[in-house]
């Protein structure tokens, strides 16, 4: 895996994709700077190495042209408080200031140019797109894992330009690392947390895991659909009927491949989805018909965390009830706590996916995983299987 330690960047322009798509205020300042903290490695080393870096990223969703509310401004403003130093900013991605902006860039500056979503060439993949970003520089890194699924021009097609000049970021090359550390474990018994809404957009990682870990615990609203297609009665409780005979299939190929599947036994059931409704604590399959289920009981939490205490190596994607809401919070908590408690152990803890990563990091867990996955999207894709376009565009042309 060739990554920037392998490129000679001193007095070199760096064209790096970053991933700064981060959330904003009413008020337009940046709410929450992981996503910018992530990069500074990669940026600090660029810059000791005496490079003139070149930043790219998206923001938001604008529709192919300039929107006030997606500039990338405050991100640079924010940007320069974390790094320690002032970093210039061009209101264009491509065209005569972006060119001025990057011709007057001395070694060891940093310069971040404005949404590349605000040209219509971006999303499409525009080889002339990815060509006039291309000029800008001399070699080029791709450090933004959450875009690494998309195949659009600053993410992949970019990279053809720099034959033998491109690598990967630390954040790019550390989040391949730590999905395979899992995906190739030799650290046995080696468990899968896999929760969330639905068993359909889970299906592939779930197959896939089946060679890879011996414990897959399913927890959240999808294990509704596997207490229903073995008869149980789960009331209100989210249940896709349209894919009882795939989770039929799951639990038929964990027998199959000897993994052993764990479901919850009991509930917190609630009269309605909302923190004030009336709760009960009921069997999974023996839901009142009025009532559904919104956090793993207390005798799935104890069996859960007996599970965990075993593992040596471990993937959390998914929450295991609507943590969202305190009274319903209880099973994604404990679960999160006891995984902390054996990472400082000696287990290797991987999370990933938006509502697991959000779940640790509302309950103060964070620092107390091995690694937190910030890919999103893009980590459950490789999660699959998929080849990813932006990691591939990379390996092609290293």
């Amino acid at each position: 895996m060739k990554t920037i330690e392998n490129l000679s960047v001193s007095g070199q322009r760096v064209l790096v994709r970053v991933d700064f798509n981060v959330p904003l205020n009413e008020d337009g300042s940046v709410a929450n700077d992981k996503r910018i903290l992530a990069t500074l490695p990669t940026l600090r080393y660029l810059l000791d190495q005496g490079a003139k870096v070149i930043l790219l990223s998206h923001l938001g969703r604008p529709k192919a042209a300039p929107e006030a509310k997606y500039s990338l401004r405050p991100v640079a403003e924010a940007l320069a408080l974390r790094l320690g130093q002032a970093i210039c900013f061009c209101e264009e991605a491509i065209g005569p200031k972006a060119d001025a902006a990057v011709q007057e860039l001395q070694n060891g500056e940093l310069l971040l140019l404005e949404n590349v979503r605000f040209y219509p060439g971006e999303e499409r993949g525009d080889e002339s797109f990815a060509q006039a970003l291309a000029a800008h520089g001399d070699c080029y890194v791709n450090d933004a894992f959450g875009t690494a699924h998309r195949a659009h021009a600053s993410t992949t097609v970019v990279a053809k330009f720099f034959p033998g000049a491109c690598a990967f970021g630390y954040v790019m090359a550390a989040e391949i690392e730590n999905v395979n550390r899992v995906l190739q474990s030799s650290e046995r018994p080696a468990l899968a947390i896999v929760g969330g809404s639905k068993v359909s957009s889970k299906i592939d990682i779930l197959q896939r895991l089946m060679d890879r870990v011996d414990h897959i615990i399913i927890g959240g609203g999808m294990s509704f659909t596997f207490i229903k297609a073995q008869g149980g009665e789960v009331g209100q409780s989210i249940c896709e009927l349209d894919h009882l005979q795939t989770a039929k299939d799951i639990m038929d190929l964990a027998k199959e491949k000897g993994v052993t599947l764990h479901l919850p036994s009991d509930v917190i059931a609630a009269d309605d989805f909302a923190p004030t409704a009336n709760t009960q604590i009921c069997s999974i399959f023996e839901i009142p018909s009025d009532w559904q289920g919104l956090d793993a009981g207390p005798a799935s939490r104890k069996a859960f965390i007996e599970v965990v205490k075993s593992a040596k190596t471990l993937l959390w994607n998914g929450p295991l009830g609507v943590f969202e809401m305190d009274a319903f919070a209880g099973g994604t908590r404990e679960v999160g706590e006891a995984i902390a408690e054996a990472t400082e152990a000696g287990l290797f803890s991987l999370v990933g996916g938006g509502d697991s990563v959000s779940a640790v990091e509302q309950f103060g867990l964070a620092d107390r995983m091995s690694y937190i996955s910030t890919g999103g999207g893009a980590m459950l894709e490789y999660l699959e299987g998929k080849t990813l376009p932006g990691i591939q565009a990379i390996i092609d042309f290293a």
